[in-house]
């Protein structure tokens, strides 16, 4: 994807115009008279033999009659009519069937739907989005389908035959329901704002009372209504290490982060990480400030879309997201498409495990993998605050966390995350989906010597305890590895920095996890 503001490519079926309008071949049709002109020149004749305009930019004269002998007028005979060359006199085959078509009342179809054997518009997935393919863009979202050198003559027409095929909803079935948007898009309150306001007018003592548009099914929250302990000592020792070398959060956050990003620049720093990863024109972007987490990679009709929070852009902690979500998310995705368990039946007839923790906790390594200051502070402290949430509300949890976060913002910010899905915050309870980075983290931590990173890469979106098992059914041709792990030995490198940088204690975490 090359974000340019320049061009917007929309996907446009070629449509053949089938009456309505007027043959340009028509016979009544004439061409124009040549110019004649006083000296020795000649009318200037077409391939085809009919007469040709002159470019002389004046538009053609008629000579006056000549004057009979006699001196009265004579009557000119009026010249043979134009013929077409005989070339031209046969209907073309596609004008004639369509006239045919026209004729006895069928309506024309494109060429997918004029028959049984016809052949279906191709498949798309992720593993087929190359450099050429197709994505829509919109205020709040750029891509660009071909790579800077190519942008010369504007946009170009998808063939028809690529287009979507349309099935006829049969008559008395009702239609299928919408798609549910992602969890964590569903899982963002109607009324934030108001609660929001309420909460903070309150002095902090109202519990948040919120409404969904489309409340998740009992079965998803069930999943996630417990808390673990596990890793609570390392997430305390975490951010107290922070706390320790720059006095508070917010500091840490100036320090380390940087400034927020205007819109200009967070697409040229998306732009210029999409080159060195080759994922120019795979990605569409969007930038929203509606966003619970920092980002989120998802796949809408077939494109993959990255949405990025733009109150979380900050200067040198971007290319970090990005390559957790383009880097980690949708290049292990690609690679998943490859492979014979991309499906969840492949899966499940070769056992495979869960693809979380790893998926985030290996996301969440490289999004501080090439800092100096590798903490791992986001990652601690939502782990922290969702222990703690299921025993707590939410205004006692705000007010909890506040040993490690002074700014009200940041803290419902956390907090939020941590009581998603829930209606009555007053009531203890939790969503801890969040603890799944810090646990992703520790384990592959702890195993950081044995695993080989570059083939839990290629492997797809699978356990780096599945990667002995599928070594020998890897299909690896195409595959693609991110810049940042190329060199095996640094990437190592850099992980034994983000545990010396966050006190953690290897003989720890072997206790903790054998």
């Amino acid at each position: 994807m090359v974000l340019d503001s320049g061009e917007v490519l929309m996907d446009q079926p070629e449509v053949e115009r089938v009456g309505g309008s007027r043959d340009p071949l028509d016979p009544d049709v004439r061409a124009p008279e040549a110019k004649r002109g006083d000296g020795a020149k000649k009318e200037k004749v077409s391939h085809n033999g009919v007469p040709g305009q002159t470019h002389s930019g004046q538009a053609p004269q008629r000579r006056p009659p000549p004057s009979s002998p006699r001196g009265g007028a004579t009557a000119r005979p009026p010249p043979p009519p134009l013929r077409r060359p005989l070339s031209l006199e046969i209907t073309p085959q596609r004008l004639r069937r369509s006239q045919e078509q026209m004729a006895d009342g069928r309506a024309v179809q494109p060429p997918w739907r004029s028959g049984s054997a016809a052949p279906s518009p191709p498949a798309r997935s992720l593993s087929s989005l190359g450099a050429g393919g197709w994505m829509r863009r919109s205020e709040s979202t750029r891509s660009v389908n071909f790579s800077p050198g190519l942008r010369v003559g504007g946009g170009r027409m998808r063939p028809a035959t690529s287009l979507p095929h349309i099935a006829r909803r049969e008559v008395g079935r009702a239609p299928a329901p919408p798609p549910r948007p992602c969890l964590l898009v569903a899982l963002r309150p109607l009324n934030l704002e108001q609660e929001k306001q309420t909460f903070f007018r309150s002095d902090y003592e109202y519990e948040p009372q919120f409404e969904y548009s489309q409340p998740e099914p009992r079965s998803v929250l069930e999943k996630y209504r417990e808390g673990s302990g596990l890793f609570l000592p390392q997430a305390v020792g975490i951010m107290e290490c922070v706390l320790k070398k720059f006095g508070s959060y917010e500091n840490f956050e100036e320090v380390t982060g940087g400034s927020v990003l205007p819109k200009s620049q967070v697409w040229a720093a998306v732009r210029k990480y999409l080159q060195k990863e080759g994922c120019v024109g795979e990605v569409v972007v969007r930038l929203s400030d509606e966003l619970l987490s920092q980002a989120v990679m998802v796949v809408e009709s077939c494109r993959p879309t990255l949405t990025i929070n733009l109150a979380g852009a900050r200067q040198h902690w971007l290319e970090g997201m990005l390559r957790h979500e383009i880097g980690t998310h949708y290049l292990r995705g690609v690679n998943n498409n490859l492979q014979p368990w991309a499906t969840a039946e492949g899966r499940k007839r070769f056992g495979l495990k869960p693809a979380n923790p790893t998926e985030e906790g290996l996301a969440s390594l490289h999004s501080v993998l090439l800092r100096k200051q590798p903490y791992l502070w986001r990652a601690a402290l939502l782990y922290y605050t969702v222990y703690h949430a299921a025993s707590m509300s939410f205004s006692r949890l705000f007010g909890h966390i506040a040993r490690f976060v002074q700014d009200p913002d940041v803290r419902w910010e956390y907090c939020l995350r941590a009581k998603r899905g829930q209606t009555d915050t007053s009531q203890p309870g939790c969503f801890s989906k969040d603890q799944v980075y810090l646990d992703g983290i520790l384990r592959l931590l702890r195993h950081r010597r044995n695993i080989d990173f570059k083939m839990l890469t290629s492997l797809g979106k699978v356990s780096f305890e599945d990667v002995e098992m599928l070594r020998p059914l890897a299909v690896l041709p195409r595959t693609r590895i991110p810049h940042f792990m190329r060199d095996q030995g640094r990437y190592l490198q850099h992980l034994d920095h983000i545990v010396t940088a966050n006190d953690l204690d290897d003989s720890a975490l072997q206790h903790l996890l054998p």
